[in-house]
């Protein structure tokens, strides 16, 4: 059996294991699960895209938003329920 070695952020790794947790399964064998999709059907077996979320212009609006919070200017608004 082949051994692969990989580097990861510690937070990407805490959150896929706790994923992995939840489903019952070992990060190994959810790591398997993505490696025989892919090699099976030869894409990458979720779609890949940006999330207009992360991008910098929002993520500017968001760093505003929360320094208006900080300095008592801003206005706290309740979570909305979806479902």
């Amino acid at each position: 059996m082949a051994q692969l070695s990989m580097r990861i952020d510690d937070g990407v790794k805490r959150r896929a294991e706790f994923a992995c947790d939840a489903l019952g399964m070992t990060m190994s064998t959810a790591i398997n699960l993505y490696l025989v999709k892919l090699g099976n059907e030869m894409r990458i077996p979720f779609e890949v895209s940006v999330d207009p979320f992360y991008s910098p212009a929002n993520q500017q609006v968001l760093e505003e938003s929360i320094r208006q919070l900080e300095s008592g200017k801003g206005k706290k608004h309740d979570l909305i329920e979806v479902g």
